[in-house]
């Protein structure tokens, strides 16, 4: 039977609750709309709005000023954020479990009954400019929305979270409230909390708190998955951007999050850059070489597709040489299947790190919503470790020279 409690609300609204002894409740609403979900088809495009929406989220509903959100939740002892993806937009908080009710409440209100006054838009939106040019001055950071933005060239996917300044100084009030009334409704929610809750109380409270939005919106032809990207990308492009260091990315694209595949290059980017310093990466460009400080390889799995990247800084003097050993050992993993022993201790090691992961209860919580929202099932620690014991040194290598093939790579490089 599942550990979960789950319910669906006759709005549409999905709760999903995962029991437990603790008095601190990690809770919150996953909305399903990021970038990706942005319209470029209309007079103004809309870059950037789903997450300048996220932040005037906080400014103001039918009952709260912005100023009584924010001691709603922190007055409590609380903590309350939000963050915005390329696929999701989530809401959450941590809070004692005796304040449960009127957390439910706050995130309520905040999602469904914002207002977005234009006053608090004029404001917010030198806020968030203020970002995007911090953001800018950090090419560490934005070199991995750019390799996105090649790989996934004129799809929204590629865009950048944050938009740009341009673009946010041109949003409205309405433009706020265009953009929620299409994707900030129940039936296009989760409601997600782990901690001691009764679960009964907790359907009736979000009942409670969601009474104005009573019907399932007729509006769902906007949430269709878009179409992927087709063209295939340049393989090297050099930015000079005048940095001191080096910052060069070598990315694919990859798989989607339905894609059982993506298993196996999970695997496989753990062994080459992954957070152990056992990675081969690591091992081959900083312990024998000495020539970066930090080397880490990633993946990201969307609706209908995904990519897999190695990010390093470096003397730009070094680019050429880093730049070699990386493919030196991507070819290793293309000709050379793994042994027992190393597919055992990778398999070990990879599980090891995500069950001490897992007892992260809030990270588990937001991968539990963000799971359900997009998958409607239930994250399972014990599945995932089913997975990665069932794979092969055969299904590595076959994943390895589809993704690490040197005509699927692009590399960016910024000098």
């Amino acid at each position: 039977m599942s550990k979960y409690n789950i319910l669906t609300l006759k709005n549409g609204l999905r709760i999903i609750h995962l029991p437990s002894d603790s008095q601190v409740v990690y809770c919150g609403i996953a909305v399903k709309v990021g970038t990706r979900h942005e319209r470029t088809d209309i007079s103004i495009s809309e870059e950037g709005l789903a997450h300048f929406c996220e932040h005037l989220s906080f400014k103001g509903t039918e009952r709260r000023t912005s100023v009584q959100i924010i001691n709603s939740i922190e007055g409590l002892g609380g903590e309350l954020n939000a963050f915005t993806n390329k696929e999701d937009t989530v809401f959450y908080c941590a809070i004692q479990a005796k304040h449960m009710k009127k957390a439910v409440d706050v995130l309520c209100d905040i999602v469904f009954h914002s207002t977005y006054p234009q006053n608090e838009v004029e404001k917010e939106r030198e806020v968030v400019c203020d970002e995007i040019e911090s953001y800018e001055d950090s090419p560490a950071e934005l070199i991995f929305d750019e390799i996105e933005n090649i790989l996934f060239e004129g799809h929204p996917l590629g865009h950048n979270i944050l938009g740009t300044s341009e673009q946010v100084r041109q949003y409205t009030s309405e433009d706020a409230r265009r953009f929620t009334a299409r994707y900030y409704r129940p039936d296009n929610c989760v409601f997600f909390a782990s901690g001691n809750v009764n679960f009964k109380r907790l359907a009736t409270w979000l009942r409670a708190s969601c009474k104005d939005n009573t019907h399932i919106s007729e509006r769902s032809e906007n949430l269709e998955i878009l179409e992927k990207p087709e063209n295939q990308p340049e393989r090297l492009l050099i930015r000079h951007r005048g940095t001191h260091q080096a910052h060069v990315i070598i990315g694919s694209r990859a798989y989607a999050a339905d894609d059982k595949r993506r298993w196996a290059l999970y695997l496989l980017n753990n062994i080459l850059g992954g957070p152990g310093l056992n990675s081969r990466l690591n091992l081959s460009l900083r312990e024998r070489n000495g020539l970066v400080y930090s080397v880490e390889s990633s993946m990201v799995c969307y609706g209908d597709t995904g990519c897999w990247c190695t990010y390093f800084g470096c003397d730009p003097h070094d680019v050429k040489r880093c730049c070699r050993l990386v493919r030196r050992e991507l070819d290793r993993l293309i000709k050379n299947p793994l042994s027992t022993s190393q597919l055992l201790k990778a398999k070990q090691q990879l599980q090891g790190q995500l069950a001490i992961a897992s007892d992260s209860r809030e990270q588990f919580a937001l991968d539990f919503a963000k799971n359900f929202l997009h998958q409607g099932k239930e994250r399972d620690l014990s599945d995932i470790m089913q997975h990665i014991d069932s794979l092969t040194s055969q299904d590595l290598q076959q994943v390895a020279r589809e993704i690490f093939d040197p005509e699927q790579i692009t590399t960016l490089i910024y000098e």
